[in-house]
């Protein structure tokens, strides 16, 4: 192992404003060039913070002895680097990561084919810790991780610490932790579980969600949302639409949907359990589902459709479905996708609003929004 080559995330700590303002300049330009053939706006730039953004992070682990170590791997060369501090992630990950080499170091039941530790940290202040093994964990292993959690939380840490191993999972506590984001001036609450999908750099985050409040102030009707998550844009979007149905396949992301429903007291979103393409069949007609018993779909007057897919985009179908909606609000995480839907898009709807969030600074990853009003409307 590499101990005096510094890791990625040291270099990133040593650049300065302007080298940030360099990559997002870039990002911007390659963005707009993308994009040039659809004639948008003006493009709306959202910086990110240009380090300790990131709110989760993942480290394999070197073990030297009795010793072990965060790691990474250099993508060319597969080098293993020692990580002592991280400066793409949160300040919470970064105080954690020696304390808690620290407490496994005397440890071995705690130490002992201990290949990956996975953060989840927040604003709020908690954080939840995975420990991942390549053997099956035992009596004696949960004993000696409570009393590290102990220890930990004795420290100041607010912490959940989860085990995990082939069909294991041993959570000394919750295995969730609960974030709290700033949009407008309003503060919204969000359970985000281990091991599930959450947004990645929080600033960006509330700058997304107070970008789309913004677009779909004044609407008219009701909103539907695809791709819902655990209701990090239905659950801010609500207050400007009559009522709001989402989608998500996931059930882990539909729990949670449902928490934060109830912890932000909104009235007016439901959530359905069903995929995208799912939902385009009983939309059409084409199937009927047991899941959607109760719910009237006529009762809903929805005018405005919002998307967040996976990298892939949406299929043809789906695009189909979503050209039927007067508004589109459309955020991504591949633009190219977001391009290629935009040349079926395009043919019935304009760009209003065009926005680049920066989610992933000092890559080349770029997070795209779009807001579309249908031609002549």
């Amino acid at each position: 192992m590499t101990q005096s080559q510094p890791s990625s995330a040291d270099a990133q700590g040593r650049r300065t404003p302007a080298d940030y303002q360099a990559q997002l300049d870039e990002k911007r330009d390659r963005l707009t060039q993308l994009f040039a053939p659809f004639n948008p706006p003006a493009l709306e730039l959202h910086a990110s913070p240009a380090e300790h953004y990131r709110m989760r992070a993942e480290f394999r682990i070197w073990h030297e002895g009795d010793d072990l170590f965060h790691c990474m791997y250099a993508p060319a060369t597969k080098e293993i680097i020692r990580v002592d501090s991280f400066p793409t992630a949160s300040l919470l990950i970064n105080r954690l990561m020696p304390v808690l080499l620290a407490g496994l170091r005397p440890h071995p039941v705690l130490r002992k084919k201990l290949f990956q530790i996975d953060y989840l940290s927040t604003q709020s202040g908690q954080i939840c810790v995975s420990l991942l093994y390549h053997r099956k964990l035992e009596n004696e292993w949960q004993q000696a991780a409570e009393a590290l959690q102990a220890d930990l939380r004795a420290k100041g840490f607010e912490l959940q610490l989860i085990g995990r191993a082939h069909k294991q999972k041993i959570c000394l506590g919750d295995d969730f932790v609960i974030e709290r984001l700033t949009v407008q001036g309003r503060e919204l609450v969000y359970k985000q579980v281990e091991n599930s999908f959450t947004q990645p750099n929080a600033a960006i985050n509330e700058q997304m969600l107070g970008w789309a409040l913004d677009v779909t102030k004044g609407s008219e009707g009701d909103l539907l949302e695809l791709y819902c998550g655990n209701g990090n844009f239905s659950i801010a979007l609500a207050q400007n639409f009559r009522k709001v149905l989402a989608t998500e396949i996931a059930k882990p992301s539909v729990d949670s949907a449902q928490f934060n429903i109830a912890a932000n007291g909104v009235d007016n979103l439901i959530i359905l359990r069903m995929s995208a393409e799912e939902f385009t069949m009983a939309m059409r007609g084409e199937r009927e589902f047991n899941r959607l018993k109760g719910v009237d779909l006529r009762a809903y007057q929805c005018n405005t459709i919002f998307v967040d897919p996976p990298r892939a985009g949406l299929d043809d179908a789906t695009v189909k479905l979503v050209q039927d909606y007067e508004n589109i609000l459309y955020i991504s995480c591949n633009p190219e996708t977001l391009q290629a839907n935009m040349a079926v898009l395009g043919e019935t709807h304009e760009i209003a609003r065009f926005a680049l969030f920066d989610q992933f600074p000092w890559t080349h990853h770029m997070e795209a929004g779009v807001y579309l009003k249908r031609k002549g409307g």
